[in-house]
């Protein structure tokens, strides 16, 4: 086996946000010589990392000379250049997860195609070249409303989606390729985060379930384990092992899932990497995701995914009418609290909705973790100067 430990090795990592933060603290642990890239000079790894480099992580010579100078190539966020990837693969660069994943996970579009032809479940859907198209078929009535709009690019965070209920909900939304998809009540939304390596060896984490804020479309709440029946948390773990499976996945998996009225589960949509809704494992886990994730790419053994406890994440970030250099307003009232423990994300500029930092509260009782959870998001409040 490679020594990646204290050795010259260099793991490349494409992105420096707030994810590839939480990923060098396991990095560090363990010795490995990490090299980041990112866009912006003030990205939160860029003061920690061994080595950080500033340029366009969609700019194809960017990505190419890159990754030429490290040993392996990970990412913390799928919007990279994959022709890069393509290139660098074929000259002998490992990289996870494939750049085929990464291809067909970045565009929704391509994702929902995919499920379909694996026979995966997923909400119904119509693919569009053009937002007008779209409004054509509306006015034609070949779809419905209400349903969901989805940019095929670029959505994150609440960004790219959008219930549309009339015609009208269209009109401000970017042209480009997208798909309509049929609007389904649920009852919860789920996660699964699923871990692979390249031996095959392969483990999920629990189920989770997610708590959404009504306006922005962000999760405010992840919550484990998920308070839903065992054979309901079984099917989810089954569909969740069903896509990494049919991805050939190596790496860390989180897959994003609703349950129906009637118990369905339909998957929404995955990302190729570290997640929010695992963030609260770094307290809660025997292995957190962002170790999880150093195993996986590097093929070494996959650590244990249960949960010591109970474990709730509550985003944070930043309060509406709030713009300019970042403070967290009680943060010494939470810290008082027993089982809590904040990560700020190291942006020292706030604006309205901006993730700043989770915070995450353990207790044996899920129930009395998620009580806690709600005394937090109301006592925390990230504001300007």
């Amino acid at each position: 086996m490679k020594n990646y430990f204290s050795s010259d090795f260099r793991l490349g990592v494409l992105g420096g946000g707030q994810l590839g933060r939480m990923l060098l603290t396991e990095t560090q642990k363990l010795d490995i010589y990490t090299v980041i890239l990112d866009g912006n000079s003030n990205a939160p790894c860029a003061q920690i990392c061994n080595e950080f480099h500033q340029g366009d992580l969609l700019d194809f010579d960017t990505v190419y000379n890159f990754g030429k100078q490290v040993d392996l190539l990970t990412i913390e966020i799928e919007n990279v250049n994959i022709d890069a990837l393509d290139k660098l693969e074929e000259e002998g660069l490992t990289i996870f997860p494939k750049p085929k994943n990464l291809r067909t996970i970045q565009n929704k579009a391509l994702q929902k195609v995919f499920y379909h032809e694996q026979g995966i479940p997923t909400a119904d859907f119509t693919r569009f070249a053009l937002k007008e198209d779209l409004e054509k078929a509306v006015l034609e009535n070949t779809v419905s409303t209400p349903f969901v709009w989805k940019s095929a690019r670029f959505g994150y965070d609440g960004n790219g989606v959008k219930i549309v209920k009339s015609i009208d909900d269209l009109q401000n939304l970017p042209s480009g390729e997208c798909i309509a998809e049929k609007l389904i009540p649920f009852k919860n939304e789920l996660a699964v985060i699923v871990a692979r390596n390249k031996a095959g060896e392969i483990k999920t984490y629990p189920v989770v379930e997610m708590e959404f804020h009504p306006e922005a479309n962000q999760v405010e709440y992840v919550i484990c384990p998920a308070r839903i029946d065992e054979t309901v948390a079984n099917k989810a773990r089954k569909i969740a092992l069903d896509v990494a499976d049919a991805f050939d996945f190596v790496g860390l998996l989180a897959v994003e899932m609703f349950q129906t009225e009637d118990d369905t589960i339909l998957v929404n949509e995955v990302a190729p990497r570290t997640h929010n809704s695992g963030h609260y494992s770094i307290e809660a886990s025997y292995t957190s995701q962002f170790e999880q994730h150093v195993r996986s790419i590097l093929n070494l053994p996959l650590g244990n995914t249960d949960s010591k406890v109970a474990g709730i994440m509550v985003n944070l970030v930043g309060a509406e009418g709030h713009t300019g250099d970042v403070i967290y307003k009680n943060i010494e009232e939470v810290l008082k609290i027993e089982g809590v423990t904040p990560h700020l994300y190291g942006k020292k500029h706030t604006k309205p909705f901006r993730k700043m930092g989770h915070v995450t509260i353990v207790n044996t009782d899920v129930n009395k973790a998620r009580e806690i959870a709600q005394q937090v998001k109301e006592t925390i409040k990230v504001i300007a100067k």
